[in-house]
């Protein structure tokens, strides 16, 4: 079974890289094309895998093929490669924006087509994944795709019209996560922290609180309140970013973010 990646970008590397240590493909097994040669040497130099500048080449060769590209040259991609597609290769695309029917409409024939969502932490193989089957797709051919994306972090299976709000929420969300560190870090610079301890503290903070939420089943708010001692400096803090519409600044960069991924 190979896999072959049109586009070779960091989330391309994610994958590829997650593969590699999971066992579940060897470097002979996959391929890579791109026609920005950095990117090609990038991936070469990073895991010993095959390139090219030819996306026909990856077609000709891959049972799994994953489209990676940005979408404004997705539909320039499919048309160079559609005549040359096997009934039986599953696509899998990192793609915002571009539906089940526009992919299968620029291919001119119905695809087995997952469409994806991914995230940047699946870089440390921490991703979290939106994937969308399309009706040609069988039980089979899911279960190998899944095990691609497995490999980089979790998966959630979801209706294809809820993947711009998924977008907002986790393929747009560690940008959020990003800047809150910063935030908490830069307070704690203002306090007399060192930089380096201040982003350490607020990382591993971050961190955290996320694996004790997975892990122990609770609300959030009840973990909230776990933290909140009556009269506390917690519950003060807390005061003050409801004060500063902090909730409400998320939900709507979320809103705002799912609107953008729609007209993409």
């Amino acid at each position: 079974m190979k896999i072959g990646f049109i586009g070779c970008g960091n989330m391309a590397g994610a994958i590829i890289g997650g593969l590699l240590d999971s066992g579940a493909y060897h470097k002979e097994d996959i391929i890579g094309a791109d026609v920005y040669a950095p990117s090609r040497e990038k991936t070469a130099k990073n895991f010993g895998i095959k390139v090219t500048d030819q996306n026909l080449e990856v077609v000709s060769l891959a049972d799994i093929v994953v489209l990676s590209v940005k979408p404004q040259f997705v539909e320039e991609v499919i048309k160079d490669i559609r005549d040359h597609v096997r009934e039986d290769q599953l696509f899998i695309t990192i793609i915002p924006g571009k539906t089940l029917a526009w992919l299968n409409e620029t291919f001119g024939k119905e695809m087995k087509i997952i469409r994806t969502m991914p995230n940047t932490p699946a870089l440390v193989k921490e991703g979290m994944t939106g994937v969308c089957a399309g009706d040609k797709v069988t039980e089979e051919d899911l279960k190998k795709g899944l095990e691609v994306l497995n490999a980089f972090g979790r998966t959630v299976a979801i209706k294809e019209d809820l993947l711009d709000i998924l977008t907002g929420v986790s393929g747009c969300g560690p940008a959020y996560c990003f800047l809150f560190i910063e935030a908490l870090a830069d307070a704690g610079v203002v306090g007399g922290l060192s930089r380096s301890q201040a982003y350490e503290l607020a990382a591993q903070t971050l961190l955290g609180s996320a694996k004790l939420f997975l892990e122990s089943g609770k609300h959030p708010g009840e973990l909230k309140d776990m933290v909140c001692s009556p009269g506390g400096a917690t519950i003060e803090g807390v005061r003050t970013l409801e004060n500063m519409g902090f909730r409400s600044a998320v939900m709507e960069a979320v809103l705002a973010s799912a609107d953008k991924s729609r007209s993409l």
